[in-house]
């Protein structure tokens, strides 16, 4: 029995583990305002809160739910709109309604409980962050600027929520309902009854499900009748930790665990201008890094990301492990190196030096919220004469699987740039890759993008090399 609050009710089902919170709050619950769009997470339409308590603190997520599966609310409270509306607007309600904000209104559900998770978060109040938190939000009506407005407007109305008892602060200035005072309380007495039950633990499950982000986008109907285990709030999977040198993740970390800690913001400084192409904020929330590996698509964004940094993969498989390393794990499309019965444990890579340096690179339709046509990211470790002493380069959308440039990589070593060393570099990444022509873009324009994104890299760490690019183009190189 799954059992978990919804806005201001202690809800019991025995729907199926993998039915989506989507389908429970509308068909089960008939609470209509949470919009059926897109059912892949993409346009923001049927956007709730997921909120549960974290060290004592009750902390709310944006999150799809069409591709939430219910297992994953166990235990914690799902805030709609429904549990927002009060007897009058809420201030942002109202500020979307006097700015002309909202045209059909379709869309308007998922803004109001973006925007509302926005004030419950951490978040530094300001234009930027608040539009930030609606980048998973897509409105075909109004061109955006009059929501922009009402964003605005809203950060002067929220900004002096106080860093502690802010649901009580919103709760006083009418942002939210006056029970979201007291859900903190009833979550950790769930708890404390949840202790006592034990959700069915299928020690041998037809699907390990993380966040959904691609198992419920790909499979509903399999995943809504198949036995799964939910893996997303295995606290053993959970965490970022160094030590000896070695940076060890929890499989069931999310992108937005990434961006949010220290340690990882330390290795990488501008890890937030990379991961902000990532999806959008609600899918950052719940997409983990174990499910975007074994999803094994050729332009995952962080199998790309990992790749780089030469990472390997702990695989257990009823206790027993293994370990091995990321870019040996895609056999084919859509194959990779493991059995039914083993599930990702954790991913390792070394700490970067000093004299070493990443960046990442991603171009599709549009800037955000999309799918890379080609994206690739790539580790490089300098000496002082500015030779490569090692370099690891990834590229997605150009293969059957998510490519480790091997030989282009290993052609690099212990060579500085030249036009001579990059002529016969790009000779050697030509042969590697080996992209398609789809939707995404003809096989041409992605080995051009591969060209390109590889010479952002080189002018990230190197600063602008346009003399030996010019020399390139003019040889017919690039």
């Amino acid at each position: 029995m799954i059992q978990f609050i919804l806005n201001d009710k202690t809800i019991q089902s025995g729907l199926s583990e993998g039915s989506t919170v989507l389908d429970f709050i509308r068909y089960e619950k008939q609470l209509t305002g949470t919009k059926i769009g897109c059912r892949e997470g993409d346009c923001g339409a049927c956007t709730v809160l997921i909120g549960e308590l974290k060290n004592g603190d009750l902390v709310y997520q944006s999150m799809t739910s069409c591709i939430t599966p219910l297992i994953n609310v166990h235990g914690k409270h799902v805030l709609t709109i429904e549990g927002v509306n009060g007897e009058l607007p809420t201030p942002i309600q109202e500020l979307m309604v006097n700015n002309n904000g909202t045209q059909c209104g379709f869309c308007t559900p998922g803004f109001i409980m973006s925007f509302t998770g926005f004030a419950l978060s951490e978040e530094k109040v300001d234009f930027k962050n608040v539009v930030k938190s609606i980048d998973g939000n897509i409105c075909r009506c109004t061109g955006y600027k009059s929501i922009e407005r009402a964003a605005d407007a809203f950060c002067g109305q929220i900004k002096d929520k106080p860093k502690t008892e802010k649901i009580s602060w919103l709760v006083e200035k009418g942002h939210l309902p006056k029970y979201m005072s007291e859900v903190a309380s009833r979550l950790l007495d769930l708890q404390k009854e949840l202790k006592s039950e034990v959700i069915p633990n299928h020690d041998y499950p037809e699907y390990f499900l993380g966040g959904g982000t691609d198992l419920l986008v790909q499979k509903p109907e399999a995943i809504r009748k198949a036995s799964v285990k939910n893996k997303f709030d295995d606290q053993f999977l959970k965490g970022i930790q160094i030590n000896d040198r070695i940076c060890k993740i929890g499989a069931s970390a999310t992108v937005t665990d990434l961006v949010e800690s220290a340690i990882f913001n330390s290795l990488f400084p501008n890890l937030e201008k990379h991961l902000k192409l990532v999806s959008s904020t609600p899918i950052r929330n719940m997409a983990t890094l174990a499910g975007n590996f074994v999803n094994a698509s050729p332009i995952g964004d962080m199998t790309i990301f990992f790749l780089a940094l030469d990472s390997s993969i702990v695989l257990n498989n009823k206790g027993n492990t293994r370990i091995l390393p990321l870019k040996n794990f895609f056999l084919d499309y859509k194959k990779i190196d493991k059995t039914p019965s083993e599930f990702i444990e954790s991913i390792q890579f070394q700490i970067p030096k000093k004299t070493d340096h990443f960046n990442f690179e991603k171009v599709s339709k549009r800037t955000h919220l999309d799918i890379a046509s080609v994206n690739s990211a790539c580790q490089i470790s300098l000496d002082k004469e500015e030779i490569i002493s090692d370099i690891h380069i990834s590229v997605g959308g150009v293969a059957a699987i998510p490519k480790y440039l091997f030989e282009a990589s290993a052609f690099l070593k212990n060579k500085k740039l030249s036009d001579e060393v990059l002529n016969d570099f790009f000779k050697i990444v030509n042969k590697e890759v080996s992209p398609i022509s789809d939707a995404r873009g003809t096989a041409e324009y992605k080995r051009l993008l591969v060209r390109q994104l590889i010479l952002a890299h080189f002018i990230e760490f190197f600063g602008a090399i346009e003399p030996i690019t010019n020399k390139l183009l003019k040889n017919k190189i690039l």
